[in-house]
């Protein structure tokens, strides 16, 4: 048994399962096109990575949402032959990255807004290989549902980039929600306990500290199964 050592609230909400409307908000937003204007902090972030990437071809990991990127760092390593972008809307969160910075020159962190980055990668048929969102923020409230990404708007944008999408949560009913929203898009999902063994993120290793079970979603589009 794992030894408790932290001190983390578990997700605590009034919902026992998915949202009921979730399927009707999936369905308003698969064929409708955002009119939000990008912001000029996102769109210079997209052309200095597109810039590194330099035409890039070969296989690409996106870790959006990514924090203080220990995560981006890890997929580079565990994926040599790949480029990882990690991504996160907070300056100061990015600016830490320099304490978890592995040796190895095929990763980027960059701040940006990950909403907006999503659209300009699909705008310009960008697809990535794979896609990380490791422990989002679950609004919890059951009123908060179109916050979560699998209940937005910026779902649609999520989805076509690829339909190989890795989701870690601490809540378990995030992941069954993200699997019935993914489903509109022929993405099946499996669902298992995160494995034990050296944790990912810093969300995880506080978690798992916490005595709380992490939950890991892996999507695959159909088509490709």
């Amino acid at each position: 048994m794992t030894k408790i050592t932290g001190n983390s609230r578990s997700v605590d909400s009034a919902q026992t399962g998915p949202h009921e409307k979730l399927d009707e908000l999936v369905k308003r937003y698969q064929h409708s096109q955002s009119k939000r204007p990008v912001s000029a902090h996102t769109q210079q972030a997209f052309d200095e990575v597109m810039t590194w990437l330099d035409g890039w071809q070969g296989p690409l990991i996106l870790d959006s949402c990514c924090g203080v990127g220990e995560s981006t760092a890890r997929l580079a390593l565990a994926n040599p032959e790949a480029k990882v972008i990690g991504l996160d809307k907070s300056e100061a969160r990015v600016a830490k990255h320099m304490h978890y910075q592995q040796q190895a020159a095929n990763y980027r962190v960059q701040r940006a807004d990950v909403i907006d980055f999503w659209r300009l990668l699909n705008q310009q048929s960008i697809r990535v290989t794979h896609h990380c969102l490791f422990y989002p923020n679950p609004y919890p409230k059951s009123s908060q549902v179109q916050k979560r990404w699998h209940g937005s708007a910026a779902f649609a944008d999520l989805m076509a980039l690829t339909g190989n999408v890795e989701v870690r949560s601490n809540w378990l009913i995030y992941l069954l929600e993200f699997a019935q929203a993914a489903a509109h898009y022929g993405v099946k999902g499996d669902l298992q306990q995160v494995p034990e063994g050296e944790d990912f993120t810093p969300f995880e290793r506080k978690y798992r500290a916490s005595g709380q079970i992490c939950w890991q979603l892996s999507c695959q589009s159909e088509e490709a199964s």
